[in-house]
């Protein structure tokens, strides 16, 4: 399993980060417009038996990520805003015209995924093409959840003895510790190379903050997507990627961080 991680990693990293470091911004948006309804497709999948959400308000929002960077930035926000609003009139309608064949539960949990997924990882071309330095910026929202998911693995397999909650039993507070530190060290090395490298003068101290926050958001983002697991008995979002599950088991804790780095990273 450790060697299907392995080889895994090494097939899709090298993909991932060409499209980010050389794409032009609407390449990238198609990429995570294709992330977006993949996940969310996995994500209601895991749903099956339980609920019957609406799926096609989801797929179609995750493919207007397409289309993003044809919003004026002043207009981007108040967009989403719109366009949440209109998928809750569009399920709320599906309730009414059906007669309740769609309950409340079912709209929830397709509202859920496309807040989760589609508006959440509409924030990551948001980062990398509208801000200032944004493609430099953008490795922060990868170093910060690889940190953390590294350090809390290996430290927490090695030391944990105290288990953190019952929604992951293999995670423990000496785990999430760790990933704190993880989150911290990798954060302060990219900085140093942001400031060395390219001269950004970022604040070490903003950083340190921004490491610690995010972090504890990314640990969130991680057993949030695992309470959805068990509630749904089932271990992973699907195996799509070999030693990893599905796409979404592989970014539940990135598109967590991501609308908060947005609007902490712009300060910079």
């Amino acid at each position: 399993m450790n060697l299907k991680r392995i080889l895994s990693g090494i097939i899709l990293f090298p993909i991932m980060a060409i499209i980010l470091i050389f794409g032009n911004k609407y390449l990238v948006d198609v990429f995570i417009s294709i992330v977006s309804i993949m996940s969310i497709h996995e994500f209601y999948k895991a749903f099956k038996g339980k609920a019957k959400p609406i799926t096609w308000p989801g797929y179609i929002t995750s493919a207007l990520i397409c289309f993003v960077h044809l919003i004026p930035v002043e207009y981007i926000l108040p967009a989403i805003t719109l366009v949440i609003l209109f998928n809750l009139l569009v399920l709320f309608t599906q309730v009414v015209v059906t007669n309740l064949k769609r309950n409340i539960t079912d709209i929830s949990i397709s509202l859920l995924g496309i807040c989760y997924i589609s508006f959440f990882l509409v924030f990551l071309p948001l980062i990398r093409d509208n801000l200032e330095n944004g493609r430099i910026l953008l490795w922060y929202v990868f170093f910060i959840s690889w940190g953390t998911d590294i350090f809390a693995y290996f430290i927490g397999r090695k030391f944990g003895k105290h288990k953190f909650t019952e929604i992951s039993p293999n995670k423990s507070i000496e785990g999430c510790i760790a990933g704190l530190f993880g989150s911290i060290l990798a954060c302060m090395i990219y900085t140093v190379i942001c400031n060395t490298v390219w001269n950004l003068n970022i604040n070490y101290l903003y950083i340190l903050g921004i490491s610690i926050f995010l972090s504890i958001i990314s640990q969130i983002g991680d057993l949030a997507a695992s309470s959805i697991k068990r509630h749904c008995k089932i271990k992973d979002f699907s195996n799509l990627i070999p030693g990893h599950g599905g796409l979404l088991d592989r970014i539940d804790s990135v598109i967590f961080i991501l609308p908060f780095a947005y609007f902490l990273l712009s300060i910079i």
